[in-house]
């Protein structure tokens, strides 16, 4: 009888310990697919963002036709930023592109005619729905990332972290400019 005993605590602990793993395991994988979606959201923002960015340049063109240099600018760095990969280099790229686009807006200034363009003051507006909307993107982005982060590294779901091939996650960080307030004004 008391083999018997000890046989069945001991499967019962491995079984604890087995719906242990498989629960951090799930969890981690929550965790991760979190991370995913977030940086999903954050990528359907940027493409909106990037689709307007063209019907902006022409509008300006119009008006601005001598401006080449700025108009050029914002098109590479729209590229750029449509090709970079991950959130360090993407939040790189979208650092020059704002800037880019804040000279676009500086140019656009000096044009009295292009400012109270219909046209030019939708996409104005469009434009900056959608930084809104990226800057939510990013920061639940970020949110998913920090919980990630703990979870992956936390005992005891740390030990099965490195054994399943979960590791933390970059966040997106803005860089020096973005840091302050981006005011357009028009």
């Amino acid at each position: 009888m008391g083999t018997a005993l000890i046989v069945i605590v001991v499967v019962l602990l491995v079984l604890l310990l087995l719906l242990a793993v498989v629960l951090i395991y799930n969890g981690l994988v929550r965790r991760r697919n979190q991370v995913d979606n977030a940086w999903s959201q954050i990528d359907v923002q940027l493409k909106r963002r990037y689709d307007l960015i063209p019907n902006l340049v022409e509008t300006v063109k119009g008006y601005a036709a001598h401006e080449r240099g700025t108009l050029e600018a914002v098109t590479m760095a729209r590229a750029e930023a449509i090709n970079a990969q991950g959130p360090g280099n993407q939040a790189a790229a979208e650092n020059v592109l704002t800037g880019a686009l804040k000279s676009l807006f500086a140019v656009a200034e000096q044009y009295p005619d292009l400012k109270a363009n219909q046209n030019f003051l939708e996409l104005q507006e469009e434009l900056a729905t959608t930084e809104d909307r990226a800057a939510y993107a990013r920061q639940y982005y970020n949110d998913a990332v920090l919980a990630y982060n703990n979870t992956v590294g936390t005992i005891p779901s740390s030990i099965f972290a490195g054994m399943f091939g979960f590791t933390p996650r970059t966040y997106f960080e803005a860089g020096g400019e973005e840091r302050g307030a981006v005011r357009v004004q028009f």
